[in-house]
C-alpha cells in the first residue's frame, strides 16, 4: 500500500530523515514509535507532501506520490494530526462534509444524497451521530478525536495516517479509539500507519511496529521483536523490563523508576562486599 525507498526529507537545509526504506502492506496496521524528535510526524508530513523529499522516493499503490495531485492524494489516504481544527466553531455534520470535498466534481458547490450516505455510515462507525449538531469546540477532547476520524472516513480512504490520537487522552478513551482504529482495520480494510507514543499501547494493538531514532529506522518488525529491553533502552536511554501481557501474550513494559535503581544497585553491592 504505501512503501518509502531511501527516503530523505528535512526542513530548510536540515535533514530530519535519512535512508528510510519501509513497506505497510495492504490492510496493515502499522505503528510508528520512537523518542521526542525522532522523525515520526516528519514522516507522515512526507508522505502527505507537506515535506517533499531530498532524496528517494514514496510509494503509493505503486505509483510514486510525487506525481499525484493533492485531489487524487486525498481521495485515496486521509490524515488526522494532532489536536487538528480543535477551534472550529462549525456544527460536527458540516464538518465532517469537508471530507468530501476531495470527491467533489468540478463546479459542484452543494453535497449530494451520495454524500450525506457517506458521513452518515462515518458517524455510525464513530459513534457521532448523537452530536452532529453540536459545535466542534464544545465537545471534549475524546469526543473531538472521534469528530476527526470521521472526518478522515468521510473521504473514503484506503489509507489511513493517524499522528497520536490517543494523546491526553484518558485510559477509556484510549481504549475506545484504539478499538475503533483496528475495527476499522480489520472490517472495513484499512490500512493504518500509527503514530504512538504509549509502548504499551503499540504493541497491543499493532501488527508490526517501526522504531526510528534520530531521524533513521532503527528496527521494524512484529511487537515482540521490537519491543525487547536492549532496543528500548539503547534508543530511549532509560532501563525498562519487558514481560508478557498474561492476557493477550504481547510484550508489556515496565518502566524502573531511579529511586529503585539505585535501591537494586546499593543491594548488588552490598551482597558482593558479603561475597568477598
Amino acid at each position: 500500500m504505501i512503501e518509502a525507498r531511501g527516503l530523505g526529507c528535512g526542513y530548510d537545509s536540515r535533514f530530519a530523515l535519512k535512508d528510510i526504506n519501509f513497506k505497510a502492506a495492504e490492510n496493515e496496521l502499522l505503528g510508528i514509535i520512537g523518542p521526542n524528535g525522532s522523525g515520526k510526524t516528519t514522516l507522515i508530513r512526507a508522505i502527505t507532501k507537506i515535506i517533499r523529499p531530498q532524496s528517494g522516493r514514496i510509494l503509493l499503490e505503486g505509483e510514486d506520490i510525487d506525481g499525484m495531485e493533492f485531489g487524487e492524494l486525498a481521495r485515496k489516504m486521509a490524515v488526522v494530526s494532532q489536536g487538528c481544527d480543535t477551534e472550529f466553531d462549525i456544527p460536527v455534520e458540516d464538518y465532517l462534509l469537508l471530507g468530501r470535498i476531495p470527491h467533489r466534481k468540478a463546479f459542484q458547490f452543494l453535497e449530494t444524497e451520495r454524500d450525506m450516505e457517506i458521513i452518515q455510515r462515518a458517524m455510525d462507525l464513530t459513534d457521532t451521530a448523537r452530536f452532529r449538531k453540536r459545535s466542534l469546540n464544545k465537545l471534549s477532547g475524546g469526543e473531538r478525536q472521534l469528530v476527526f476520524i470521521a472526518r478522515a472516513l468521510a473521504q473514503e480512504p484506503r489509507l489511513l495516517l493517524l499522528d497520536e490520537p490517543t494523546n491526553h487522552l484518558d485510559i477509556a478513551h484510549q481504549v475506545k479509539i484504539l478499538d475503533l482504529i483496528r475495527r476499522l482495520n480489520r472490517e472495513n480494510k484499512i490500512t493504518v500507519l500509527i503514530i504512538l507514543h504509549d509502548l504499551n499501547l503499540a504493541g497491543e494493538y499493532c501488527d508490526r511496529l517501526m522504531l526510528m531514532d534520530i531521524g533513521g529506522v532503527h528496527k521494524i518488525g512484529r511487537p515482540e521483536e521490537v519491543l525487547t529491553y536492549q532496543n528500548i533502552e539503547q534508543v530511549y536511554k532509560t532501563i525498562v523490563v519487558v514481560e508478557k501481557n498474561p492476557v493477550s501474550a504481547k510484550p508489556y513494559i515496565l518502566l524502573v523508576s531511579e529511586e529503585e535503581r539505585a535501591r537494586k544497585q546499593s543491594k548488588t553491592e552490598r551482597s558482593g562486599h558479603r561475597n568477598k
